[in-house]
């Protein structure tokens, strides 16, 4: 009899966690197909009649829209930060070394249109949410990293804050602490992706680091961190240093750690904190 309650206690927490959690198709009409997201959602959202604010959550290079819950090493840590600050967490899912731009070589590749103007519209429209730049925000992880500073920077009417973790903050892999293969696979999928681009100053707007003018221009609260460890260490550190030659505020932070769940799982935490702020700021949560 103890054993069975406590499977029906089981079975409910397991329920009561994944309610607050959706897995959805959203279709691209850019690139012609269906792509996979979840939406985890605050405790008492179904029951609220208050809308929220969003913070889009981004994945790695290789990497899916399932990675922030499967593979932090916090059991349930969306789900608690969703609770805590009371927002919706939304974690996109796109191609491998994507980097969330739009290819202007391969229409299978158009993901700042697929983020920008069908996922947001989507989740808004489907979800209370507080749509207004003030009540948004986003951040990611490695490629992710660059993702978000990439699309806030490109489109500051959508965002008030913008983080990176771990990211890859300029896709010129011969700055990347990495062996032979990875670095050459990336190049060619860039030259693919990008044809010849311009790596070195003045940089492509297809990298991080080539958009620190409009990041100084746009007001978007900025947080960048990276352990010393990580084979990205060297792309973090120079925008960090383009951001001091052009004056443009951001909190930047270097601690122990690598390219690794172990550190992200740690530094989320103090991303929706940072982001909590920049809503607070505007009169948001």
């Amino acid at each position: 009899m103890k054993k069975i309650f406590l499977a029906i206690m089981l079975l409910g927490l397991i329920f009561q966690a994944s309610a607050q959690v959706d897995t959805i198709q959203v279709y691209s009409q850019a690139m012609d197909k269906y792509l996979k997201a979840a939406v985890v959602k605050p405790d008492g959202y179904s029951e609220a009649e208050r809308i929220f604010p969003s913070v889009y959550l981004l994945h790695g290079g290789s990497g899916s829209f399932s990675d922030w819950h499967d593979k932090v090493t916090q059991e349930n840590l969306l789900i608690d930060l969703a609770n805590q600050y009371q927002v919706l967490i939304i974690t996109p899912g796109v191609g491998p070394a994507s980097y969330y731009f739009d290819s202007p070589m391969l229409d299978s590749v158009q993901y700042e249109t697929y983020i920008i103007k069908e996922l947001i519209p989507h989740i808004d429209q489907n979800y209370r949410t507080i749509d207004k730049r003030e009540a948004r925000a986003i951040t990611g992880l490695s490629m992710g990293g660059h993702g978000a500073m990439m699309l806030s920077a490109k489109n500051p009417a959508l965002f008030i804050a913008a983080g990176s973790m771990s990211g890859v903050m300029n896709i010129d892999t011969d700055l990347w602490k990495t062996g032979p293969a990875l670095r050459e696979a990336r190049k060619a999928s860039q030259k693919m992706m990008l044809g010849n681009i311009q790596y070195k100053s003045p940089f492509s707007e297809y990298t991080a680091v080539g958009l620190v003018n409009q990041m100084h221009e746009n007001g978007i609260a900025l947080l960048i961190d990276c352990g010393v460890d990580d084979f990205l260490i060297d792309t973090n550190r120079q925008i960090h240093q383009l951001l001091l030659e052009n004056g443009t505020a951001h909190e930047y932070t270097e601690r122990p750690g690598a390219h690794t769940w172990e550190y992200w799982t740690n530094a989320l935490p103090f991303h929706m904190l940072f982001i909590d702020k920049a809503f607070k700021k505007h009169g948001y949560n």
